[in-house]
């Protein structure tokens, strides 16, 4: 199982910020990455039909042969971690929790912000993971919708997107929050824009890279991480997407910073 893949899913690009990060802090691990760009947003969809594609996005990577499972979706880790723990017997890993426990740790006053697509605020799923760790915790929660569009079309910076993130931070930046979670996969790739609006005193905490500390973590509490290669052979590197290709190329160099291969198109069949 050491030299077995770690799989990913999301529902369409947005993970491959958590993808990006899993390869950063182990690159000596296999990664197969699938995005369910044909069923994509999540968040507009019931909790029931989440977890139904979410049960199907495992089985396809159980398939693949992966020794673990990465849920880079805020909403369907809001949705269907539990019942995919239940059903499946890999480590499974959501990217809800590390979020959280990067915030505890982070915040001075016990005062956090979250910010996501309006599916995962209205799950309130951080909110109750950082209350469950601390009671005391006081959580403001707002929903960001024009940030996805914003990252997919490149727009990462400048004066249009400081000034929608300037309107979307007024308010919890208003109560006093010392933390800020970045709850959307895309959100990572504002940061430069949501520091400076946020200012330095706020920390940002990125769900990608704690998620792949947990990885890592887990990977070690179970044996599970490859501790070598052979001489010469790269790591393996395969995305699968549900619709087609092409957009899943462009905008998702936008988030790697390179182009890369090996993208194929494949049905998830219920």
């Amino acid at each position: 199982m050491q030299d077995s893949s770690i799989g990913i899913f999301d529902s369409g690009i947005g993970g491959l910020t958590v993808f990006r990060e899993i390869e950063r802090m182990l690159p000596q691990e296999d990664l197969i990455y699938l995005g369910d760009t044909a069923r994509v947003p999540y968040g507009t969809k019931s909790a029931a039909t989440v977890t139904r594609y979410s049960v199907q996005n495992v089985r396809f990577l159980l398939e693949q042969k992966v020794k673990m499972v990465v849920v880079a979706c805020n909403t369907a880790s809001a949705f269907s971690l539990e019942e995919l723990r239940k059903q499946y017997p890999v480590p499974i890993v959501g990217v809800i929790e590390p979020g959280a426990k990067g915030a505890l740790q982070a915040t001075r006053s016990g005062r956090i912000g979250v910010i996501g697509t309006e599916g995962t605020v209205k799950s309130e799923a951080y909110a109750q993971s950082l209350v469950s760790r601390d009671p005391k915790v006081f959580v403001a929660s707002t929903p960001c919708p024009l940030f996805v569009p914003l990252v997919e079309e490149g727009w990462l910076t400048g004066e249009v997107t400081e000034r929608i993130a300037q309107e979307y931070l007024q308010k919890p930046l208003a109560q006093k929050i010392d933390t800020l979670i970045l709850g959307c996969t895309h959100y990572p790739l504002l940061k430069p824009t949501l520091q400076k609006v946020a200012g330095n005193e706020v920390a940002l905490i990125d769900s990608a890279e704690e998620t792949a500390k947990e990885v890592a973590l887990l990977l070690a509490q179970k044996g599970l991480m490859r501790l070598m290669r052979r001489e010469n052979k790269m790591p393996r590197r395969d995305f699968y997407v549900t619709d087609s290709p092409e957009r899943f190329r462009r905008v998702g160099e936008i988030f790697l910073k390179n182009p890369f291969k090996n993208i194929h198109h494949v049905t998830i069949e219920a």
